[in-house]
């Protein structure tokens, strides 16, 4: 069978039961905070979790459960309304468009979403404060705006006052639900990015990664709507900080990767075992590699970080990782060579519970869409059951949080 029909790269969601999945761990920061250019926001997430709720007070420093995204600070998010239509990110030195009412009728509603090559040509011809040098964001660039104190709606089918706390602070940026009254969904809140996947989903689609701010997931549209047309989009415009996203990795000689652009330093290898979600926190406490004891599990946004979008099974035959890393190889549901998923520390909240925990997948994803003959690709971002995943360590010198 052809790859491209099997599982396809996703950052993904997991549940906090049992699955599993591999770990890379991190840690310190040896790059002056003036001299990085891929400065990572930190998720804003401020509550801890377990296998089963969202806890009062989060784990104190030698319990389990302890490293958790809530209980490390990293860079706060910090954004400035200009007057004039754009936030600047005082983080990332990104300057957005904070509208998305791109039609200008003052509201937003289905009318104002956009195929991608609408996108392209309504970026390209926009002045908004008198400056054109505007950009359709990467994937990389969008996902700095995304922060997990929100809560997913996802379960949510019928008419009716929604109170939505969305993955985005829209207090400065345009954000807006789904049209319900056109046909859509309530979480139908879909963002465009640059990044086209490489590869193909569904055997045969052309694929587009997107952020959806209201069920905080990354995913990968097919750029055909499957009711016929062009898949739409909310749009968001950039400029400003050409060197978000680059990474600029150097090999050191004690099994580790430091990046130079973000100030992080990586396990250069990954658990090789597979772990649930509280033993891959666990194997980064514990991990002294380099000579260092204070690795960590990073939270999601550090971890995509080094997602190199250029790469993937079916087109580099190599994880969606620069190859200065090395990755486990496995062999995937469909019987193929394949690579990991890896867990990240931050949990993701829906309206059910807070058992889910978010992780990358650097090699193919397993999607849900299954007929006769053919298991098709699909990337999405979503809550399955709990995967033994593996780990990949990280350290970075940031204040533990207070514990709450």
């Amino acid at each position: 069978m052809n790859s491209d029909n099997r599982r396809q790269f996703f950052p993904k969601l997991s549940t906090l039961a049992f699955v599993l999945l591999g770990t890379f761990c991190f840690t310190g920061q040896a790059s002056s905070s003036e001299s990085l250019s891929y400065k990572i926001v930190d998720t804003g997430q401020s509550a801890c979790s377990d296998a089963s709720t969202q806890l009062s007070t989060c784990p104190v420093q030698g319990e389990y459960g302890f490293g958790q995204d809530a209980q490390y600070q990293g860079y706060a998010p910090s954004y400035t309304a200009n007057n004039d239509g754009t936030v600047s990110d005082n983080v990332t030195g990104l300057m957005w468009a904070a509208s998305i009412d791109t039609n200008g009728d003052g509201k937003v509603t289905a009318a104002d979403k956009m195929s991608y090559d609408q996108a392209v040509s309504y970026i390209a011809n926009l002045n908004t404060a008198g400056f054109s040098d505007w950009r359709l964001p990467t994937i990389k660039e969008l996902y700095s705006l995304i922060l997990f104190d929100g809560e997913d709606p996802s379960g949510i089918k019928g008419p009716g006052s929604y109170s939505i706390r969305p993955f985005i602070d829209h207090r400065y940026f345009g954000f807006e639900s789904g049209d319900m009254a056109s046909g859509e969904r309530l979480i139908d809140a879909q963002y465009l990015s640059s990044t086209q996947y490489v590869s193909k989903t569904m055997g045969k689609d052309d694929t587009v990664f997107g952020v959806n701010f209201i069920d905080g997931r990354i995913k990968g549209y097919g750029m055909q709507s499957p009711r016929g047309g062009d898949k739409t989009f909310y749009i968001l415009a950039v400029r400003g900080n050409s060197d978000y996203g680059v990474n600029q990795f150097v090999a050191n000689s004690n099994g580790t990767v430091h990046d130079e652009a973000t100030g992080l330093i990586w396990q250069t290898a990954d658990s090789v075992t597979s772990l649930d979600w509280n033993g891959a926190l666990e194997y980064c406490k514990n991990l002294d590699l380099a000579g260092r004891q204070d690795w960590r599990l990073p939270n999601v946004k550090e971890l995509q970080s080094i997602v190199d979008y250029s790469r993937s099974p079916a087109t580099s035959n190599s994880p969606s990782l620069d190859p200065i890393f090395n990755a486990s190889q496995i062999t995937n549901e469909g019987g193929e060579l394949d690579y990991p998923n890896y867990w990240s520390s931050t949990t993701h909240m829906n309206l059910k519970n807070a058992k889910n925990a978010s992780y990358v997948a650097f090699g193919r994803s397993m999607g849900t869409c299954v007929t006769t003959g053919w298991t098709y690709t699909v990337l999405v971002l979503k809550e399955v059951t709990l995967r033994w995943i593996m780990v990949k360590a990280i350290h970075k010198v940031t204040g533990l949080r207070g514990m709450r």
